[in-house]
C-alpha cells in the first residue's frame, strides 16, 4: 500500500478565538474542516493545528506547537494556507518555513483584502499557487481543477 501524500493547512488561529466561549466560530471552523475533507478524499493526510488543538479549547505551548509545526511542514509534500487579512504572525513565519523548505505552496486569498507585500511577491522566490476567492466554493473549485498537479 503507498504512503498518503501529507499536506499541511495553515491559518489564522487565535485572533479567530471566541473570547466567550474559548473556541473558533463555527464559519471559520467549518471552512477549515472542508478543505480537510477535500484533501482527505483526495488521498492526503493532513496536519491542522486548529483540529489537533480542539478549535482553541486545548492550546499547546509555544514550545511545542512550534517544534511539531516546524516538523510537519518539513515533511509535508502540499502546504496550503488563509494568510490572514489583518496578517496572521503565525502563519506568516510558516508560510516563510514552507517557502524556505521549497514545499509546494497554496495561498487562499479572499477579493478585496489586502495582503503583505512580501505575501503578494512570494512566487518570486517560492512555488506558490494563487488562489483568489470571493466565496469558499470559488476556491474548492479551483483546487479541484489544480489537485493533480500535487498528487
Amino acid at each position: 500500500m503507498s504512503q498518503s501524500k501529507k499536506m499541511f493547512l495553515a491559518g489564522p488561529f487565535k485572533s479567530l478565538v471566541d473570547s466567550k466561549t474559548g473556541i473558533m466560530e463555527n464559519h471559520e471552523k467549518q471552512k477549515l474542516l472542508n478543505l480537510i475533507s477535500f484533501f482527505e478524499t483526495k488521498g492526503f493526510s493532513v496536519h491542522n493545528a486548529h483540529k489537533r488543538e480542539s478549535w482553541g479549547k486545548d492550546f499547546m505551548t509555544p514550545e511545542e506547537c512550534t517544534e511539531i509545526d516546524f516538523k510537519e511542514i518539513s515533511t509535508c509534500d502540499l502546504f496550503v494556507a488563509f494568510p490572514g487579512s489583518p496578517a496572521s504572525p503565525g502563519t506568516h513565519i510558516e508560510i516563510g518555513w514552507a517557502s524556505a523548505l521549497n514545499k509546494p505552496i497554496i495561498l487562499l486569498l479572499e477579493e478585496g483584502k489586502d495582503y503583505a507585500f512580501l505575501i503578494k511577491g512570494l512566487g518570486t522566490v517560492a512555488n506558490v499557487t494563487f488562489i483568489r476567492f470571493q466565496k469558499e466554493e470559488d476556491y474548492l473549485n479551483q483546487l479541484e481543477k489544480l489537485y493533480l498537479q500535487f498528487v
